[in-house]
This record gives C-alpha cells, structure tokens and sequence, in this order.
C-alpha cells in the first residue's frame, strides 16, 4: 500500500507507548473520510489480534472512548494523559513490556506465518522484514532497517 499522509510508523512513540499515536492518526483519518479502505476493517475491537484492539486492552478503555476523545480534540499527549487517568495505570515497566512485545510481534511467534504471507501478498518479498512493524513500515514506504526504528523504542 502506497503512504497514507499523516500516518505515521507504528514505531514512533507518544509519551511511553508505541504504536498509541499511530492509532490516533488512523482514528483521525478515519473521521475526515481520508483513511483508506483496507484499513478501515482493521479499526478498533473488532479483531482481538489486531493492534487497535491489542492498545485498547492494554489502555484498559474501550475503542469507543478513544475515538471520541481523540475527535473532542487536543494533542496526542493529552490524549495519552487522559487514556491513562481514565484507564489502567501502568508501571514504566509495563511500559516497557508492552513496547517490546508490539514491536516483536511476528519475530518467531504464533504470528510468523502470517507475516511471511503478507509479505508475499505485499510484494515485499527479499526485504529484511522480521516482524509485523517492519512489514506496516516496508508496505508504507518506510524503511525500518535503513532508519534503525527500532531503537527509538
């Protein structure tokens, strides 16, 4: 898929988690009728396994809150402060934990078979691609490895 504007690597943090701020984006998107199709299946709980859902288990707050929040207004960082008054509080540590296994995901574990699917679906086949976060990023255009995002987390 070509590069959505204003969506950015699921890598990138707001405040301690990754992926939070990507989530926002396609919410935001999403609203303004710019998101694309393929990724509106994906938006919010209904896929257990997907990373809206995945955040919104974590955050403790059902997708629906976010939303509307994130449409109320407001920066990401307001948004991640009142995700985190509202929701589960989490430890630095939990933090930690949640960042390393989203940014792992598909790196020899039950999703490793779908990654190598997708990545022949995508065309993206001969790229270092290890989990799903190198996939979203090769497959928008980004290039993971090159920028070493990876150690942004």
């Amino acid at each position: 898929m070509p590069a959505v504007a204003d969506l950015r690597s699921p890598y990138v943090k707001v405040g301690r988690l990754v992926y939070f701020g990507r989530m926002l984006d396609k919410i935001r998107l999403h609203a303004a009728g710019r998101l694309p199709a393929a990724y509106v299946a994906n938006l919010g709980e209904t896929k257990p396994i997907f990373f809206d859902a995945r955040c919104c288990v974590f955050l403790g707050l059902s997708y629906a809150s976010i939303r509307d929040r994130t449409l109320a207004g407001g920066t990401d960082e307001e948004i991640l402060a009142w995700a985190e008054e509202q929701g589960k509080c989490h430890t630095d540590a939990e933090c930690v934990v949640w960042n390393r296994f989203m940014v792992k995901l598909g790196w020899r574990d039950d999703r490793s078979a779908m990654l190598r699917v997708r990545v022949e679906e995508f065309g993206l086949q001969g790229r270092p691609i290890e989990t799903v976060f190198d996939l979203i990023d090769y497959d928008e255009g980004r290039d993971p490895v090159r920028d070493r995002a990876w150690e942004s987390v």
